[in-house]
């Protein structure tokens, strides 16, 4: 990962970062990757051979990772840092993460806020992430089946 370009506007900024990943069998990604407004946002990916879709979510968790920690190691108050996330191991496994899971969906889901973005932020891990282990509190009890869609 490398810093691509930075445009400042008022206290924020936004940063462009380039990624390059070479593997020994010849298989390469090129990936730009935006951070502003307290998000990081894939813009172009580029891979030989193609990526499925799966592989895909892979490098987006990871570009995300990376330029999160890239940033909130970096000085300035602009908004890269502020969306730091809680540390992986802080977040208990098994039985006590689900229960943990399903009590902040359900708080989440009373104040009215968006259930699945409080799970992410309480647990520290990716949308995707964050939709399993809430899957797996409904699959242990936790939480009431989903609704299917009309």
């Amino acid at each position: 990962m490398r810093p691509a370009w930075e445009v400042r506007e008022n206290e924020g900024a936004t940063r462009w970062f380039e990624f390059r990943l070479v593997f020994e069998d010849g298989a390469r990604v090129d990936a730009l990757a935006v951070v502003g407004g307290g998000c990081v946002c894939v813009e172009e990916v580029r891979a030989q051979p193609a990526l499925s879709l799966d592989d895909l979510a892979v490098l987006a968790d990871w570009i995300e990772e990376s330029v999160t920690e890239a940033c909130g190691a970096g000085p300035g108050p602009d908004a890269c840092g502020a969306r730091r996330r809680r540390a992986r191991s802080a977040w208990p496994h098994g039985a006590e993460g689900r229960r943990l899971v399903a009590q902040e969906y359900r708080a989440a889901q009373r104040n009215g806020a968006d259930p699945v973005l409080a799970v992410m932020g309480a647990t520290g891990h990716s949308r995707r992430t964050s939709l399993r282990l809430i899957g797996q509190a409904r699959d242990a009890g936790l939480l009431p089946p989903r609704r299917a869609r009309r």
